[in-house]
């Protein structure tokens, strides 16, 4: 998701244990609740393994959040409960609020999420204006 501030573009980054991932974000209140929470500093949350199929860490904060309930492929990254983010390398059903999705492979993710606890760090860049003129 890019988002415009005061004539200057910000996209957010994912790194999974110091790992960049592409992500396409959603374009919601609870994905521009995030930019804001990393607008001054990036955010470290330290992520376990669940289930054998998704990796769970918590929020510093409870963000808004608009549940529905959905079955996940391996790469979305959901909210949970408002204050909980859960990225799957596997799948599930529940009431989440979709966050976006790393365009990874199932492999790929597997091997980034599926043998141990991993840290997350989200932090938001500042883009040239151009490049978001021609990505549109």
């Amino acid at each position: 998701m890019t988002e415009k501030d005061n004539n200057e573009y910000f996209e957010m980054r994912l790194y999974i244990s110091d790992t960049e991932v592409p992500v396409t974000w959603e374009d919601n209140d609870s994905v521009k609740a995030i930019m804001d929470m990393i607008s001054e500093q990036s955010l470290t949350i330290q992520m376990s393994m669940y289930g054998g199929f998704e990796q769970v860490g918590e929020l510093e904060q409870t963000i808004i959040r608009d549940d529905k309930q959905i079955t996940t492929d391996p790469g979305d990254i959901v909210l949970y409960a408002g204050n909980n983010i859960v990225i799957f390398y596997g799948s599930n059903s529940w009431a989440y609020t979709r966050l976006g999705h790393i365009n990874l492979s199932d492999d790929q993710l597997k091997d980034l999420l599926g043998n141990e606890d991993v840290r997350i760090e989200l932090f938001r860049e500042t883009i040239s204006q151009e490049h978001c003129i021609s990505s549109t």
